[in-house]
């Protein structure tokens, strides 16, 4: 193996690790996310309101938008996971109120 090759081994497993750590750090935050939209959603039930609110999810969208800009990410493909996201929720809320 040469210099170059050992060097761009190591930079790969050096990479690797970080996105490793990284998806850790996304599954434990989506983990107390959820936790935070379970009590939203049991809370909503306990009022009769609705599963939904269609203005916050699109300030949040909106917000999420410019957020990933400033993360130098695709505002798309963040508006596309929020939407994925909040789908997934209103699934939960729609549970608590059966």
């Amino acid at each position: 193996m040469t210099d170059q090759s050992a060097r761009a081994a190591e930079l790969l497993a050096e990479h690797r690790k970080s996105i490793d750590r990284l998806d850790a750090i996304l599954v434990y935050t989506l983990g107390e996310r959820f936790k935070h939209t379970q009590a939203v959603g049991k809370l909503k039930a306990e009022h009769a309101l609705p599963p939904s609110d269609p203005a916050r999810e699109a300030a949040q969208i909106t917000r999420l938008e410019d957020l990933a800009k400033r993360a130098d990410l695709d505002p798309e493909f963040a508006k596309n996971f929020l939407n994925f996201i909040i789908a997934e929720v209103i699934q939960h809320h729609k549970k608590h109120q059966e």
